[in-house]
């Protein structure tokens, strides 16, 4: 049975901002997830009433663009025809890596680096996902500028960019008006968190919630979370435990329920989770809880607020939980 789609409520009113554009750089051999992860992020930004522009341009010539998984991209317009602003956006995302060790490929996009230069001085904020960092550094935008790109690419961009200052293991890196993801679903983060910078914290976790993203990640937050560690496997009834535990850590679970989800004994239960994981269930929730209670606490919530949504009784127990942690 088909329902219709529950209407939108506008979180505010249009009137109440000037118009942002949020441009999206569309280069060849794109990453389809670094630009329609943040552009949907953006789009439901405006769905609820932001005062957004989304715009798709190309970085080179033509209006059409094949990613790199194959899917075309087209009805992109030329970058030089946008028109942009202090306090506008350009998101440049991951392209294939094989395009960034061409010098013919390098050499083509020096228009668009300028251009990339220009909008920057007028004080547009330029955001790059995974290895869009490149097109940056090549403009020489991130001269001892704090950055990062995505782990598997560190050695060939210090090798190149020995004057920017690579960060390594973080999600996203902000300098100035410059700000750098690791790749992939960091450039959700990013977008999650620029929408939070031009509309506030409360319309942010409305999106969040809106594209069913339980855990919003920060810039302090490491490339390889808990959260996403011990998932390197197959086992279906794992997984379900797994998210189970990640997405109610202010639930105190008891190792019967969980089994029970899953159709298991506890004892079956506890032996297949860490021959599956490599850890304990009890070990797997205390480094969530641990990664979670860090992010809480540098949002500006009490020790006490942070343990008490994160499982915990008392803020003694996760100062423990912190302290063995160290």
């Amino acid at each position: 049975m088909l329902y219709p789609k529950k209407q939108k409520q506008p979180y505010f009113s249009l009137m109440d901002s000037k118009v942002i554009n949020a441009v999206f750089v569309v280069p060849p051999g794109v990453h389809l997830l670094d630009i329609t992860g943040p552009a949907h992020i953006f789009y439901e930004a405006s769905d609820y009433g932001a005062s957004l522009n989304l715009h798709f341009v190309n970085m080179l010539s033509g209006a059409t663009v094949d990613s790199s998984a194959g899917l075309q991209l087209s009805a992109l317009v030329d970058f030089n025809s946008i028109e942009l602003s202090e306090g506008d956006l350009i998101f440049i995302p991951g392209l294939d890596s094989s395009l960034l060790l061409t010098d013919d490929f390098l050499w083509q996009s020096k228009p668009f680096q300028y251009w990339l230069k220009a909008q920057h001085q007028k004080g547009v904020w330029l955001c790059s996902v995974c290895t869009g960092a490149f097109l940056l550094a090549e403009a020489g935008l991130l001269d001892n500028v704090a950055c990062t790109t995505h782990w598997k690419f560190f050695v060939r961009f210090k090798t190149r960019y020995p004057k920017a200052q690579l960060k390594d293991n973080r999600l996203f890196v902000n300098d100035g008006r410059i700000y750098t993801s690791a790749g992939v679903t960091s450039g959700i983060d990013l977008a999650l968190y620029m929408i939070e910078r031009l509309f506030g914290a409360a319309f942010s976790a409305r999106i969040a919630k809106e594209v069913v993203l339980f855990l919003r990640r920060g810039e302090d937050d490491e490339q390889l979370s808990a959260f996403m560690q011990y998932r390197n496997h197959i086992n279906q009834r794992v997984h379900l435990v797994q998210d189970t535990l990640s997405q109610s850590l202010d639930k105190k679970w008891h190792l019967a329920e969980l089994a029970e989800r899953v159709n298991m004994s506890p004892r079956n239960l506890t032996r297949l989770f860490k021959k599956t994981t490599g850890a304990s269930i009890g070990d797997y929730i205390d480094l969530l809880r641990t990664e979670r209670a860090k992010q809480l606490i540098s949002q500006g919530f009490t020790v006490q607020t942070a343990a008490l949504q994160c499982g915990l009784k008392s803020a003694n127990q996760l100062r423990y939980l912190l302290k063995t942690a160290e």
